[in-house]
């Protein structure tokens, strides 16, 4: 059985406080993490921060994601940087402390969360003048990424569940690309033809033949999918990463079916397949 890559889900987060810089580097001392997979959306000033929640008050199993309230983008640079993270030392870092950590024989998938705005349109694959629209709002929060990534020697992948981000990046920068698919595998591949992605992101139970597809995930019903997503983007030449695998037999069942690279919670679930 072929080996996926190993992608660190904001630097294996069922086992670290999540898009820190102490998960970047923990997460990278593995030998079996290939990539790691952050979140990146603006503090107040603009800066590209590491975080997934808008809210800086979210909850992880009970637990506040921070010990501060509030909107990421309505919260100063200063602030942010003195936030603790999931109750312990670690605070939200900006872009480019959080790439200073990593070494560069592990690759970075960036995804692009928000540009600062309560409008997203996730998931969706837009009308032309919607595309231009999205573009825009999106674009100078974009540029600010790339240039904070510029001095990065790793590989880097960016992502997006918003086709807007994805127009962005690719009206500035010739990095590889990938839309994250929410509910609708076609709008997924749809958007991957219209900026030639080299790779497509689908939750964990959209793909064909494993026993996942059997458990409703991440908006996608509990059925064996209308299409399938792999063999397609397969046949067009694009990778297929899929997100989040939480054990090991996930992780066997979607080496098995072939994908590319599973973002996974733990180290540790790849178990030496060869």
């Amino acid at each position: 059985m072929a080996q996926p890559a190993v992608i660190a889900h904001r630097g294996y987060a069922g086992v670290e406080p999540e898009n820190t810089v102490e998960a970047a580097t923990r997460a990278a001392a593995h030998d079996e993490t290939a990539m790691l997979e952050i979140d990146v959306q603006p503090a107040a000033c603009g800066t590209p921060v590491v975080i997934h929640d808008e809210r800086l008050d979210g909850r992880r199993d009970g637990r506040p994601l921070t010990d501060a309230t509030g909107l990421v983008r309505e919260t100063p640079l200063e602030d942010l940087q003195a936030t603790r993270v999931l109750g312990t030392d670690a605070t939200v870092p900006t872009l480019v402390d959080f790439l200073a950590a990593v070494p560069e024989t592990v690759g970075i998938n960036v995804e692009l969360k928000n540009p600062g705005t309560t409008s997203l349109r996730v998931g969706e694959s837009l009308s032309s003048a919607d595309r231009d629209q999205r573009r825009e709002v999106w674009q100078p929060f974009v540029e600010r990424i790339v240039a904070d990534c510029a001095t990065f020697g790793g590989n880097l992948l960016f992502s997006s569940f918003c086709e807007g981000a994805i127009a962005a990046l690719r009206a500035v920068a010739d990095y590889p690309v990938a839309p994250l698919v929410w509910d609708d595998l076609e709008a997924g591949l749809e958007i991957a033809r219209r900026y030639d992605c080299e790779a497509i992101h689908p939750p964990r139970n959209a793909i064909a033949g494993t026993h996942m597809v059997e458990t409703e995930y991440a908006g996608v019903p509990a059925a064996e999918p209308a299409i399938d997503v792999l063999e397609i983007a397969h046949a067009e030449g694009r990778a297929v990463n899929v997100w989040t695998a939480t054990n090991w037999v996930q992780f066997d069942a979607l080496a098995a079916a072939g994908v590319d690279g599973i973002v996974v919670d733990y180290p540790g679930l790849a178990r030496g397949l060869e």
